[in-house]
């Protein structure tokens, strides 16, 4: 690999981690909302959010890293 592959390589790497912690940090702040740790808009409100931000930090966390690594997957030689 050239340097500025190598460059290429680390960022995109850095970028599927960065996606993978902020998956869990919302998933982390789901359950809190779902506790009721926080007051956003009062309880059952609170307990809805909480559960669409799971769902969201779990997408974040195990599709999108696949999403992006196929999508910057290096092209197979002939």
């Amino acid at each position: 690999m050239t340097p500025t592959n190598d460059a290429l390589a680390k960022k995109r790497f850095f970028a599927i981690v960065a996606m993978r912690v902020m998956g869990a940090i919302l998933v982390l702040i789901g359950f809190v909302l779902i506790r009721g740790g926080w007051a956003i808009a009062g309880q059952p409100t609170d307990r809805w959010i909480g559960v669409a931000v799971v769902l969201i930090g779990a997408f974040d966390f195990a599709v999108m890293p696949l999403v992006l690594a196929r999508r910057w997957r290096s092209p197979k030689a002939l």
